[in-house]
C-alpha cells in the first residue's frame, strides 16, 4: 500500500520549493472541515522541516505564503480552547527548536499566540521569554 503522506510530501517538494499554487491547495484541503487536527499539524511540520532543508541547500527563503499558512494552522490547533497549557508549551518548544534556532517568523508567531491566548502556563511564559531574548 502506498504511503500517501510521503507521496504528498515528495510531490509538493519535487521542485525543491512550495509554490503559491501548492499553498492554495494545502489551504483548501487542510481547512475543508474548518479545523486543523493533530495529523494535519504533524504533516505540516514535516513539510516545513523538509522545505527548510531544501531552502538552506538552495540558499532561498521559504515561501512567505506557506509560512503564513503554517503558523495559522499551528495557532488554530494550539488555541482550540484559548489556553496554552504546559503540554502545549512543551510541544511548541520541541517544534520550534527542532532546527536548533528561533527565526523571526517563529518569534512573531509566539507574540501572536501570547496576545491571542486567554490564559498561558508558566512553561509557555518561559518559552516566550527565552525566544524573545534570542
Amino acid at each position: 500500500m502506498a504511503d500517501f503522506r510521503k507521496l504528498a510530501l515528495e510531490a509538493i517538494l519535487a521542485d525543491g520549493t512550495i509554490d503559491d499554487a501548492e499553498v492554495r491547495v494545502l489551504q483548501k484541503e487542510l481547512w475543508a472541515d474548518k479545523e486543523i487536527d493533530a495529523q494535519e499539524v504533524a504533516f505540516l511540520i514535516e513539510l516545513r522541516q523538509s522545505a527548510q532543508k531544501k531552502a538552506r541547500t538552495k540558499k532561498v527563503p521559504l515561501n512567505p505564503k506557506f509560512e503564513t499558512l503554517f503558523f495559522k494552522a499551528i495557532e488554530q490547533n494550539v488555541l482550540r480552547d484559548g489556553k496554552i497549557d504546559a503540554k502545549e508549551a512543551n510541544w511548541l518548544r520541541k517544534m520550534l527548536f527542532a532546527d536548533g534556532k528561533i527565526d523571526d517568523n517563529e518569534k512573531k508567531f509566539l507574540k501572536r499566540l501570547k496576545k491571542a491566548a486567554t490564559k498561558t502556563s508558566p512553561e509557555f511564559e518561559r518559552l516566550y521569554q527565552e525566544c524573545a531574548a534570542c
